[in-house]
């Protein structure tokens, strides 16, 4: 909390700086994010992502796997979702859906996979692997909206709408609140019971702690890297499904607006804990849902919103050392 009221300290002085009102600018971003039942909703929707591909990226950095390869996973686990959800028309909801999820999940988990295989048999820094697979994921989705995917009844890149049987039931009439958010919640919890009440925890733990006294200990180092991967990417796959299933339903290049990286920081705010993860991915969705308004309401850049984000990591950043100091 510290971290983050610091963060807003030293960005409300950037803030001065460019000539506007701070106040005026906080003032717009809360009440557009957290003031109305509109604008909670909205904030929890855009949490949802966040929190999928956040507590996916715990999972991988509790064991010192440093992907960050997100945001590639989940394009792929919203074209998995995309391409069933075009496909299969007629096929009832209750069966459809949970195809999707586990196809989406399929999807961003072998996208992960791919880093995964050349971390665990060659060696090969996942940090490079993940970001290169961004790339890809990136441009072979642009290829699909521009080209054989592309609707012909419109002039932007994006695919046609997929059926209704596959829209995920909306919580809050008359709002976007959508099934996917109580799944990113349900995610999360599973995520803290598997990573601190399971012995394959106690494993991925063990080898984020010390890989030598784990590899000692008998663990496979490149099971766990697989396994890690592959939880963390399938994750991330599912946020992708839920925003096709819950909020967009079509692909475009745009459908996830650096998701993947804003993760990370959601993670890192976190401290790697994945209920914590919860209360991180809602105050990062906040400060995203809120930043259109504090640039309409102040006439404040909504790009100032990413130096408050970058403020917060290096005030986490600042708080882990000073902590490991005093130990």
């Amino acid at each position: 909390m510290l971290s983050v009221v610091g963060a807003l300290l030293l960005g409300a002085f950037f803030i001065a700086l460019s000539g506007h009102d701070p106040v005026a600018a906080y003032a717009s971003l809360f009440m557009e994010a957290f003031g109305s039942v509109n604008g909670i909703t909205d904030t929890l929707v855009k949490a949802a992502p966040l929190l999928l591909a956040g507590v996916g990226l715990v999972v991988a950095y509790k064991s010192s796997i440093w992907t960050i390869g997100a945001e590639g996973q989940i394009l792929f686990g919203a074209l998995a979702a995309v391409w069933l959800g075009l496909n299969f028309k007629g096929v009832p909801s209750f069966l459809l859906i949970p195809t999707i999820m586990v196809a989406s999940f399929l999807a961003g988990a072998g996208l992960a996979m791919i880093a995964g295989v050349l971390k665990a048999k060659i060696g090969v820094n996942e940090i490079i692997t993940t970001l290169m697979l961004n790339n890809i994921a990136s441009y072979f989705i642009l290829y699909l909206v521009s080209g054989p995917m592309k609707t012909p009844e419109v002039g932007y890149n994006q695919t046609r709408i997929i059926t209704s049987e596959a829209f995920l039931p909306i919580l809050v009439q008359d709002t976007r609140l959508h099934a996917g958010v109580l799944l990113a919640i349900l995610a999360a919890i599973f995520v803290y019971i598997l990573v601190e009440k399971t012995s394959l925890g106690y494993k991925i733990k063990a080898v984020g702690h010390s890989p030598k006294a784990a590899k000692y200990a008998g663990i496979s180092m490149s099971r766990n890297i697989l396994i890690v991967m592959f939880v963390s990417g399938g994750l991330a796959g599912l946020a992708g499904m839920g925003e096709v299933l819950g909020v967009h339903h079509l692909l475009m290049l745009d459908i996830s607006p650096g998701y993947g990286y804003t993760a990370i920081l959601v993670a890192l705010l976190a401290r790697l804990n994945p209920i914590a993860t919860i209360a991180s991915a809602f105050l990062f969705a906040g400060l995203l849902n809120g930043s259109v308004a504090m640039q309409r309401g102040a006439g404040v850049p909504s790009s100032l919103v990413l130096i408050i984000q970058a403020l917060v990591v290096v005030f986490v950043l600042a708080s882990e050392y000073a902590t490991r100091e005093k130990r």
